[in-house]
């Protein structure tokens, strides 16, 4: 080799490890015995190790598994298997658990296997989030932690809110559907001294009348006809907090009863004559103005008064578009970790458009236009207009030029009445091409998925979509590569 030769050799590898210890992914190899030979900055960081303490060491001597779960790397080495978005929970020299997203190859030269190359995502805080939500007692799953957002608007509520943990006072919560008020009632109740007691969440609208009062007060046998010995929701959440969801659906008369349940502290089962004293914490929540509610007759005043001790008002999302950047972010992290999928982000011609809109959905809207764009993604990194729900990109305001985006005139050779319009020619490529994959897969959902880099999940969802049956993929038998 020349010395110009290995001049050259020489920069392509300080610009190699220039770029591993840059990028913001981790990168992991193998020889052919299991030792490691490439471990970059970013894989250190995620697994919690130094260089030394892996380069040049069996992976097995550093890393332990479980023992139903073997290495990605290893599997790939030795038995030469491509695995794609799998996860991968393992433990480091010092005990610490890591989850990792990893795509793993083997790596071959001249048809023997020399060793294998991970690339891996760390998932470790979002596993560990969610295990411990899973874990927590009752169906509550969030905190104060779990509340995004960092505008001065939603910061005074969560301020005020945790001050409402100290007491066991009643709290109306106040907000727009969608804003997250069970969010800030579990939040108080997990913060609270009846975090280990009982939380139990009631719609009262999602009932009738007739089946909403036993379901809160309870019912003595023979009380009514089938009526059997139950403890309603107030005996049931004994020392912990009771969730009363869209209060003013109440019709007067419950109201009434549950302002006594309240004053005195004692609940009566239907049919019976014994008064049965209750510790419990009351949470409200309405989705409307209390002061129209009672002009209304749809709240009662003197309830109003005795549920609003604490009065929290959670603002709309058009009055924190601050935190839109936020809550897109989490979004796109929580269904990268569900469908399996590498989005990093909107596009500025998006961001603008959220952050123009009103959003009358509010945060629940916002998640389910990211999840929607989600399922419309097949290789892009970012969420583009065009991957955003049609029901969404059809409400009027986005249909003036501000809002539209701009393609060059001269693609177009023929007339608009002549051209199909973006959505309907995609729609229709789309559905031809995922034809072609399932006939070459034997209609195989699993493969083609694969084949696809998608999620399972997220192909059913478009065959769905596009009415894509068995029977009639392969009554198309012309179709080839």
């Amino acid at each position: 080799m020349n010395n110009q030769n290995l001049s050259q050799l020489q920069l392509i590898n300080k610009f190699f490890q220039q770029i591993l210890k840059e990028i913001d992914i981790g990168v992991h190899v193998i020889d052919h015995e299991g030792k490691t030979i490439i471990y970059n900055k970013k894989m250190a960081e995620m697994e919690g190790m130094d260089y030394s303490d892996v380069l040049d060491k069996e992976l097995l001597d550093v890393f332990s598994f479980h023992k139903d779960e073997a290495s990605t790397l290893l599997r790939a080495l030795t038995h030469g298997e491509k695995i794609i978005n799998a996860k991968q929970t393992y433990f480091n020299n010092k005990g610490q658990e890591i989850t990792t997203i990893n795509n793993t190859f083997p790596v071959s030269d001249g048809g023997v296997r020399i060793g294998a190359m991970e690339i891996a995502r760390d998932v470790t805080k979002l596993e560990k989030l969610i295990r411990e939500n899973m874990n927590k007692k009752g169906n509550t799953r969030y905190t104060f932690d779990s509340i995004i957002g960092s505008s001065e608007e939603i910061k005074n509520v969560i301020e005020s809110s945790k001050r409402a943990t100290r007491t066991s006072s009643s709290v109306l919560i106040v907000g727009d559907t969608g804003t997250g008020k069970e969010l800030f009632a579990q939040s108080i109740h997990n913060g609270s001294h009846r975090s280990s007691k009982p939380f139990i969440s009631q719609n009262c609208a999602a009932l009738p009348d007739s089946l909403i009062e036993g379901l809160l007060f309870g019912t003595k046998k023979g009380a009514f006809t089938g009526a059997i010995e139950r403890p309603g929701l107030f005996e049931q959440a004994e020392g912990g907090t009771l969730l009363l969801d869209e209060i003013n659906s109440l019709n007067p008369a419950l109201q009434a009863k549950l302002l006594r349940v309240l004053q005195e502290r004692m609940v009566r089962r239907i049919g019976d004559t014994v008064d049965r004293k209750v510790d419990v914490r009351i949470i409200a929540t309405i989705n409307e103005d209390p002061i129209d509610a009672i002009s209304d007759g749809r709240l009662r005043k003197d309830l109003y008064y005795r549920l609003s001790v604490v009065s929290l008002f959670i603002p709309p999302l058009r009055d924190r578009r601050k935190d839109i950047q936020d809550l897109v972010r989490f979004f796109i992290e929580k269904y990268n970790h569900l469908f399996g999928m590498k989005v990093q982000g909107i596009d500025d011609h998006v961001l603008s458009v959220f952050e123009q809109y009103d959003w009358p959905g509010n945060v629940r809207e916002l998640e389910h236009v990211i999840e929607g764009a989600m399922n419309l993604i097949v290789h892009e990194e970012k969420i583009g207009y065009l991957h955003l729900p049609i029901h969404f990109r059809n409400k009027p305001q986005f249909k003036n030029d501000d809002f539209t985006p701009k393609f060059p005139a001269d693609h177009l050779k023929e007339s608009s009445k002549q051209i199909k319009s973006l959505d309907e020619y995609m729609d229709e490529a789309e559905k031809n091409y995922l034809e072609k994959v399932l006939q070459r897969h034997q209609y195989n959902i699993t493969q083609a998925a694969k084949s696809l880099c998608m999620s399972r999940q997220n192909l059913q969802y478009r065959l769905k979509k596009h009415q894509i049956r068995k029977e009639e993929t392969i009554e198309r038998g012309n179709i080839h590569f």
